[in-house]
């Protein structure tokens, strides 16, 4: 059995959210056009309360992206993309729990994610 690192992060609405990525899977969102990965982080903001986040990045985005700047986004850009969107929605949903269950990366979503952690 592997244990998971916990993490922590301060969301602006004044939460401070622990959160350990689950893993990642082959998905097929209904609103999403095509295949998609799904990254699954489970959340608790009482220790008590834990439940899960589904980050989907689609790939026909990643193939957007891939496409608009010549080259392939990578595993680690993919993965820092979707916590990035995972923080977004600490930062601006006053409730995960009813509201942030299920969060997407939209292509504008994205390069303004990658642009925030430097990639270009």
């Amino acid at each position: 059995m592997s244990l998971r690192r916990m993490k922590t992060y301060t969301g602006e609405q004044g939460y401070v959210y622990q959160y350990y990525f689950v893993g990642k899977r082959a998905a097929v969102a209904p609103d999403l056009d095509g295949p998609a990965s799904e990254y699954i982080f489970d959340v608790t903001t009482d220790r008590k309360t834990t439940f899960a986040v589904s980050v989907f990045l689609s790939e026909e985005v990643v193939r957007a992206w891939s496409t608009s700047h010549g080259r392939p986004l990578s595993d680690a850009e993919q993965y820092g993309a979707v916590k990035m969107r995972l923080f977004q929605a600490f930062d601006e949903l006053e409730n995960m729990l009813a509201d942030g269950r299920r969060l997407v990366v939209e292509g504008d979503t994205l390069e303004h994610l990658l642009t925030l952690l430097g990639v270009a």
